[in-house]
C-alpha cells in the first residue's frame, strides 16, 4: 500500500507539472454526458451529481451538459432543475439516448462506488467511439472487463489513494491515474429557510448542536427502495454487529450531553437510517440526556440536510457523505468505517484528517470516538481550521481535475 505521505508527495508534484490552462483560454463549447445519480434514497448519491454540475458550471461554463441517470425520483430530478435550470436529463427511451449519443462530444462518468457506470461506458464506445472520463470514484472490483474501461479513459481520477494504488497494482494503463475528489464536496445546494424554520420548531440554535448519524453494515434496501428483495444474510449481519457499529456512538452522544453545553441531532444520510437512530441511539439514552436530544423522525434531501449541517458545531458518525457536505461548509466531522463500506473513508486521511477517521474493525470507535468529538466539541474554532485546511486541499484538487477535463474536451 502506498505511504500516505508519499502518495501526496506525489500527487501535488503531477498537479504542478501538469499544464493548466487560463482564464485567457478560448471557450470550450462541448456537450458532455454525465453518467450519475446513482439513487435517490440516499443524500450522498444524490449529492455526487449536483457538485459535479457545479465544477462544470464553473470551469467549462459553456459547455452543455446532459445528465444519464439511473435515479431521479423522489423529488430529486426537481432539485437538479431548481439549481441548473439549463441542465437537460434523458430520457429512457432509445431514440432519446441515440440521439444524445449522436449529437455529445464526451461521456463523464461522475463519482460513485466503484465503476458503477461501468455498462454505460461499454455502450457508448461501442456505439460512438468518442471519448470519456472518469471522475471521483472508489476502485476496489478488479475485475476484467473494468479494468478494461478504465485504461480506455482519458483520466480516472480516484477519490481515495487505496483505490489509487489498487488501479495501478492490477495494471491499469489509463494515462492519467491520480487523486480526485469526491465531487459533493462541491455541492451547492441548500435550503435555508426550510431549516431555520425546522431548527426552531425543534429547539436547536445555530453553533449549539452536533449531528449524528448512525448506519448498518448493509443498508437494507429492501426496507426502502421497491421491489429489493429481503437478504437474510446481509440482514443477519446488521443484526450482529449493529449494536458493536452504534453502540459508540450513543456513548460519544451521551458524554456531548453531560459533559459540554451542547444538544444533539439524531439524523440520516439514508431513508432506513430514521429507524436504527431510534432503535440504537434515542430509545437507549438516560432521561437526563434524551431530553437535549432531537430524533429526526423523516428522511430528507440533500438541500435541507447541507443548510442543518451549516448551522452545527460539527458531526459524527458511521456515514461518509454528509461528513464531506459538513467539511465542504468548513464544519468538522468524524468519520467512522467498516470494510462492508469500500475503501472510501481514507480520502479523511488523504486530505490530513486521519485522526477524525475511526475503524469499527480495528474497535477504534469504542476506544476514541468520545474523545474525538468532544475534543471538537471543545475546541470548535481549532477543528474548524483544520477542516478549512482539508477543504482547501480539495478544492484545489477538484480545480485539477477540471482543467484536465478541459483539456480532454479540447484535444
Amino acid at each position: 500500500m502506498m505511504n500516505r505521505r508519499h502518495f501526496l508527495a506525489t500527487t501535488l508534484a503531477a498537479a504542478a507539472a501538469a499544464p493548466l490552462a487560463t482564464a485567457q483560454d478560448s471557450p470550450v463549447r462541448k456537450k458532455i454526458l454525465l453518467r450519475s445519480s446513482w439513487a435517490s434514497v440516499n443524500i450522498g448519491d444524490i449529492a455526487h451529481t449536483p457538485g459535479m454540475l457545479r465544477l462544470i458550471e464553473t470551469h467549462l461554463p459553456d459547455c452543455e451538459v446532459t445528465l444519464w441517470p439511473s435515479n431521479v425520483d423522489n423529488g430529486v430530478a426537481e432539485l437538479l432543475k431548481k439549481r441548473f435550470p439549463k441542465l437537460n436529463i434523458m430520457g429512457k427511451s432509445p431514440e432519446e439516448k441515440e440521439q444524445v449519443f449522436a449529437t455529445h462530444d464526451f461521456l463523464l462518468h461522475g463519482s460513485g462506488p466503484n465503476l458503477g457506470g461501468a455498462g454505460a461506458i461499454a455502450e457508448w464506445s461501442k456505439k460512438t467511439g468518442k471519448p470519456y472520463g472518469i471522475a471521483g470514484i472508489t476502485f476496489f472490483r478488479a475485475k476484467e472487463d473494468g479494468r478494461e474501461l478504465i485504461s480506455g479513459a482519458k483520466f480516472a481520477f480516484f477519490r481515495d489513494s487505496i483505490s489509487l494504488q489498487t488501479a495501478r497494482d492490477v495494471k491499469i494503463t489509463c494515462p492519467i491515474m491520480e487523486f480526485g475528489p469526491d465531487a459533493t464536496f462541491a455541492c451547492d445546494l441548500t435550503n435555508e429557510e426550510a431549516a431555520s424554520a425546522w431548527l426552531k420548531e425543534v429547539g436547536l440554535e445555530d453553533g449549539k448542536f452536533m449531528c449524528c448519524i448512525p448506519r448498518l453494515r448493509i443498508s437494507p434496501y429492501w426496507e426502502i427502495k421497491p421491489g429489493v428483495p429481503f437478504r437474510e444474510a446481509a440482514h443477519a449481519r446488521n443484526e450482529e454487529m449493529k449494536e458493536h457499529d452504534n453502540g459508540p456512538l450513543r456513548e460519544a452522544v451521551i458524554a456531548l450531553v453531560r459533559e459540554t453545553d451542547l444538544k444533539v441531532l439524531l439524523c440520516p444520510e439514508d431513508a432506513s437510517q430514521m429507524k436504527v437512530n431510534k432503535e440504537m441511539i434515542y430509545d437507549k439514552l438516560p432521561e437526563d440526556v434524551k431530553k437535549r436530544v432531537v430524533w429526526r423522525q423523516d428522511y430528507w434531501l440533500t438541500d435541507f440536510a447541507t443548510s442543518v449541517y451549516k448551522r452545527s458545531a460539527g458531526l459524527f458518525g458511521n456515514e461518509q457523505h454528509s461528513p464531506i457536505l459538513c467539511v465542504a461548509n468548513g464544519i468538522p466531522a468524524v468519520v467512522c468505517r467498516f470494510k462492508e463500506q469500500s475503501s472510501k473513508g481514507f480520502m479523511w486521511k488523504d486530505m490530513g484528517l486521519g485522526d477524525w477517521l475511526l475503524n469499527h474493525d480495528l474497535d477504534e470507535p469504542a476506544q476514541r470516538l468520545t474523545p474525538t468529538v468532544l475534543a471538537i466539541a471543545k475546541n470548535q474554532e481549532d477543528a474548524r481550521a483544520r477542516t478549512l485546511k482539508a477543504k482547501a486541499f480539495m478544492d484545489d484538487r477538484m480545480v485539477h481535475m477540471m482543467e484536465t477535463l478541459k483539456r480532454a474536451l479540447i484535444a
